[in-house]
C-alpha cells in the first residue's frame, strides 16, 4: 500500500489562533493588574542587565502570584487557560482540515510553536487537538507549585522545533538526536511539507526557515489589528512569507483556502516523485 503523505501545520499561538496574549484572559487579572501594567513591568529591565523578555515575563508571573497568595499549580495554570479566547472558526478548524486531508489522501497533523505556556494551552479546548505543544513551562516544587522556569523558548528557540517534528522527535529536552544527520526524503515530515502560521515579527526566523527549505509560510491578520496588518504586508513584501491572511479559519476564509490548496500540492508532488521512482525502477 503507497504511504500517504504528512503535512504539518505548525502554530504560533498568541495573535495566530487567539487574539491576544494568553496570559491576559485570566491571570494577569487574578494578580490584580491590567495587561498594559504587567508587561510595562515585564518589559522594565534595570538598567546596565541583560534579561531574556521571556524570563522576565516567568518571573514575573511567579513574583506576582506569590504577592496575591495565588498558588500557581499545572491546575491553576489549566483554570486560568479555559478563559482564552479563539479567533473565529478555530474550535472548528482541526476536524475540517484533518478531513479534507482524509478525503485527499493526507494525513494532517498540528504543533504548536509559542513563546506562550504549555499549561496555559492545555486549559484551552483545543488543546488536544495537537500532536507536540512546543512551549514555554515551569518547574514546580515538591508541592506541586510553580517556582522557575523549566523551559523558556524565545524567537530564536523557535526554530530547534522545526528540526525536531521534521525527524518525529517529540521530546523537548532531546538535544543528540535533532542534532543527527538525516536525509530529508528520511525525514518523517520533510520541510516540504510543513505549513507555518504566525503573527508577527517573532516568527521570522521560523518562517524564513520554512520557507527556504521548501514549505510554505503564511502571516496571520486580525482585521481589527492595524498594527498587524501592517507586519504581515512587510513580511510578505520581504518575502519572508509565501502568504498572509487573515485571521478566520472557517471554510471560505483566506486561511482555509491557502492551507487546502498546499495540501492539493503537496499531494500532488508526493504522487509525482512516487511516479519518478517507480518509473526508474
Amino acid at each position: 500500500m503507497k504511504k500517504k503523505p504528512t503535512v504539518a501545520l505548525i502554530y504560533d499561538f498568541d495573535g495566530t489562533l487567539s487574539p491576544g496574549n494568553m496570559q491576559e484572559f485570566g491571570f494577569i487579572q487574578a494578580v490584580g493588574q491590567t495587561p498594559d501594567e504587567f508587561w510595562s513591568k515585564s518589559n522594565s529591565v534595570p538598567d546596565g542587565q541583560e534579561v531574556s523578555s521571556i524570563l522576565s515575563y516567568m518571573k514575573l508571573m511567579i513574583d506576582e502570584a506569590r504577592e496575591k497568595g495565588i498558588s500557581l499549580t499545572r491546575d491553576s495554570f489549566v483554570s486560568f487557560g479555559r478563559h482564552i479566547q479563539l479567533y473565529e472558526g478555530v474550535k472548528e478548524w482541526f476536524a475540517l482540515i484533518n478531513e479534507y486531508g482524509k478525503r485527499h489522501g493526507v494525513v494532517v497533523e498540528h504543533y504548536i510553536n509559542s513563546s506562550g505556556q504549555v499549561e496555559l494551552i492545555e486549559g484551552t479546548s483545543i488543546a488536544h487537538e495537537f500532536k507536540k505543544i512546543f512551549a514555554c513551562s515551569f518547574w514546580y516544587d515538591e508541592s506541586g507549585v510553580a517556582v522557575w522556569p523549566a523551559v523558556a523558548v524565545d524567537y530564536t528557540g523557535k526554530t530547534q522545533f522545526l528540526f525536531k517534528i521534521a525527524k518525529g522527535i517529540m521530546d523537548i529536552s532531546d538535544n543528540t538526536k535533532v542534532n543527527e544527520s538525516q536525509k530529508e526524503d528520511d525525514k518523517p515530515i520533510p520541510f516540504s511539507h510543513m505549513i507555518y502560521l504566525g503573527d508577527g515579527t517573532t516568527d521570522v526566523p521560523c518562517m524564513k526557515i520554512v520557507k527556504m527549505f521548501g514549505g510554505n509560510s503564511i502571516a496571520v491578520y486580525s482585521r481589527e489589528n492595524q498594527r498587524q496588518q501592517e507586519t504581515a504586508r512587510k513580511l510578505l513584501k520581504q518575502d519572508r512569507v509565501n502568504f498572509i491572511c487573515e485571521a478566520d479559519y472557517r471554510v471560505g476564509g483566506q486561511i482555509y483556502e491557502v492551507v487546502t490548496t498546499i495540501i492539493d500540492k503537496i499531494k500532488a508532488e508526493n504522487d509525482f516523485n512516487a511516479l519518478m521512482r517507480k518509473n526508474r525502477r
